[in-house]
């Protein structure tokens, strides 16, 4: 389960970075600002899974 949890917080990385990198390409200020959301949601998601490992061992 933690595995598929870090991997669905790096393709929320991703996602959000792309969608980042278009909005600023394309000047849609909208659109850069939800990608900054997606990394910030997938950060979040990563640093979860982090304290969970580390009160795991």
């Amino acid at each position: 389960m933690a595995r598929e949890q870090k991997a669905k917080a790096k393709k929320e990385q991703a996602k959000g970075k792309a969608k980042e990198v278009v909005g600023r390409t394309a000047g849609d200020a909208r659109a850069e600002a939800k990608g900054r959301a997606g990394q910030s949601k997938g950060d979040a998601r990563q640093a979860k899974e982090k304290m969970k490992d580390i009160f795991k061992h």
